[in-house]
């Protein structure tokens, strides 16, 4: 019953947000770089949120520290929408942010060791953990961000991401974490099914806005580190990098790219791997349909990794070896 009432939450919160949304001014506009019709509302979001908000109220012990989850997303939403409104500058954004990140160290997460990831050494942070937990907050974010560039990619890698983490904390009795994971997959399922034209056609289009990839990467990253770290983890750290591994690889490769041209990471282009893949002649939808079978193949490596027990630095070499082939790929079809 607690799930329908969250997939119910989910559906009236984009109903809601995404009539209200045109009154407000929160929505999408074509431009240069955005080649849409029509002004697409921003409340993927907002959806999201709702969403979490009666999770939180049906089971507020499913998740550790559950409530200082649901006041950093709140937070973080808030500013997430002003700034799809009003365009903020990055520094608000980034406030925000650390604020988050400071409440989620303060809770007892934080990126306290990397694992075996050297064999026979398990490698420890000590005090610049809490900084490697800061840039690995914000990366979350801008990776989940950034590969928000073609309609129910996001939505659908982010159910991939969640899914895979759930299959994960059942298979290792963490029943609570389990149903939050398919409780967000839930929350997601209403947005992705509109933002591809499945759920009242192109009238109900909607688009996730950066509130939406902001909570969700939020989202990632604090289940990560509650499956990664402290005495109740699950999970080697670096199986965490199969969950998460296309919009890891989108957001260093690109950024990566950008640096070697002589660039800021920053500036925009069309060089994510949904354009590299489209550069390739696939269709944004065909592309949709390859990026979301390589989620799914990347997290079940995750999966049975885990569960024969690979080594930590066999797991990590073969990632490395994977990410450095797609840099070396997006890299010659971005000059072609």
């Amino acid at each position: 019953m607690d799930f329908v009432m969250i997939l119910i939450s989910a559906i009236g919160g984009l109903a809601v947000a995404g009539f209200t949304a045109p009154v407000f001014g929160l929505v999408d506009k074509p431009d240069a770089r955005k080649v849409h019709e029509g002004h697409i509302p921003l409340v993927g979001g907002i959806s999201v949120w709702v969403a979490m908000s009666a999770l939180q109220y049906l089971n507020p012990q499913w998740l550790p520290h559950q409530q200082v989850f649901w006041f950093c997303i709140s937070m973080l939403l808030i500013v997430g929408v002003l700034d799809d409104r009003f365009n903020l500058p990055v520094l608000p954004r980034v406030i925000a942010q650390a604020i988050a990140a400071v409440l989620m160290m303060r809770s007892g997460l934080w990126l306290a060791s990397l694992g075996e990831v050297i064999p026979g050494y398990v490698v420890t942070l000590g005090m610049v953990g809490y900084l490697i937990t800061l840039i690995a907050i914000w990366a979350s974010i801008n990776a989940f961000n950034m590969i928000d560039g073609i309609d129910g990619l996001l939505g659908a890698v982010s159910c991939v991401t969640f899914g895979a983490l759930g299959i994960l904390f059942y298979l290792h009795g963490n029943i609570g974490a389990w149903h939050w994971c398919l409780a967000l997959v839930l929350a997601i399922m209403p947005y992705l099914l509109a933002n591809l034209g499945l759920f009242g056609g192109k009238k109900l289009k909607v688009f996730m806005g950066d509130a939406g990839s902001t909570v969700i990467g939020f989202a990632a990253i604090w289940l990560l580190v509650v499956a990664t770290q402290n005495e109740d983890a699950i999970i080697a750290p670096v199986t965490a990098l199969w969950l998460i591994a296309l919009p890891l690889a989108d957001m260093s490769a690109v950024s990566l790219r950008r640096i070697l041209n002589g660039n800021s990471p920053f500036r925009p282009d069309r060089g994510h791997i949904h354009h590299i893949i489209m550069k390739c002649g696939y269709s944004s939808r065909r592309t949709l349909v390859i990026l979301f079978a390589a989620a799914v193949i990347c997290a079940s490596i995750g999966i049975v990794f885990d569960r024969l027990q690979i080594a930590e630095w066999v797991s990590l070499t073969l990632f490395l070896l994977c990410f450095a082939a797609w840099v070396r790929f997006s890299m010659k079809v971005f000059h072609r």
